[in-house]
């Protein structure tokens, strides 16, 4: 990846980083200081939905790539699998939250990392994964019974499950899994040192204060929109426009804007019929988790057979 690309991800951290502080500040004085639920959902919605909206271009790659004339089948295969995991996770919603949250970790790693790591060893993908995974313990570290409170939301009535998580946290399992999060963003900076890795530290430390300051769920608003999606955002403007990065924002918007209105729309009905079984702020945890889930798979699962082919091409 580009000198240009690493600087820009600095900045970017940077600025982040800036805002956790300031923000955890102006909290810290004003201790009746909040933030719905609502906003929450919105950003998700508008910022954090955008970054998987130009998958359709992907798909047309990947089509290309296997000789597939009929998109209408990418589209198909899109929603079936997003609709599938919906339905698994009624079914077996425990299981299902535990694939969500070790996939997420990877996914999670990796896309804040890889700009980062000019050549991948056999076990980056470990160092991503534990990296990666401090979005998931952070939470249930500095705030466990909130934490355990969404999971419930979930449709999470497991309690052998929740027994787990109990011991997981009573036996400093939770504490020591943060500690090896912790040595693989170190591991990661020094391999193939050089100074655009600090990165990675003003990513970490940002994501210890916001989870230690806030609810989980504002918590991983916050990384989810001005972090990861922005992040993410970024590489896609940067591939749409090399040579003018204001163009390629343009671009980005424009071809941004089509699957993110119709997401944005999808979830709002469903909230809607939702709000009339649960409680408005359940319904907007189902949405926003459930939802990111079953959106998450097929995101991950294109951009995954979209690099392995066209590494092989290559």
């Amino acid at each position: 990846m580009s000198n240009q690309i690493k600087k820009i991800n600095f900045n970017h951290s940077f600025i982040f980083f800036l805002f956790c502080n300031i923000f955890s500040l102006i909290t810290f004085i004003n201790n009746n200081l909040t933030i719905s639920p609502l906003i929450c959902f919105l950003l998700i919605l508008s910022i954090g939905v955008s970054h998987g909206s130009l998958d359709n271009m992907k798909g047309k790659k990947l089509f290309e790539i296997f000789k597939i004339d009929n998109f209408f089948i990418f589209y198909l295969s899109y929603v079936s699998l997003a609709i599938l995991i919906i339905f698994f996770w009624v079914i077996l919603p425990s299981i299902s939250l535990t694939l969500f949250l070790i996939v997420a970790s990877y996914h999670f790693g990796k896309e804040d990392t890889s700009f980062l790591i000019n050549n991948e060893s056999f076990y980056d993908p470990l160092l991503f994964f534990l990296k990666g995974s401090l979005i998931v313990l952070a939470p249930m570290y500095f705030h466990f019974d909130e934490t355990i409170n969404i999971f419930k939301f979930l449709l999470i009535e497991n309690e052998a499950f929740y027994k787990f998580l109990n011991f997981v946290e009573t036996s400093k399992i939770l504490l020591l899994s943060i500690i090896l999060s912790t040595l693989s963003n170190i591991l990661l900076f020094v391999k193939n040192f050089e100074l655009k890795k600090f990165t990675i530290f003003l990513d970490y430390f940002s994501i210890l204060i916001i989870n230690y300051y806030f609810s989980p769920l504002i918590a991983f608003t916050f990384y989810f929109c001005f972090l990861h999606s922005i992040r993410h955002g970024i590489t896609l403007i940067f591939e749409l426009n090399r040579e003018d990065l204001s163009v390629g924002i343009k671009i980005f918007l424009k071809k941004a804007l089509p699957l993110t209105i119709l997401t944005a729309i999808f979830c709002l009905i469903s909230l809607y019929f939702l709000n009339n079984t649960y409680s408005f702020d359940s319904s907007i945890l189902k949405i926003i988790f459930i939802g990111l889930a079953s959106l998450t798979f097929p995101h991950i699962l294109l951009e995954y057979l979209l690099e392995k082919n066209e590494k092989q091409r290559n």
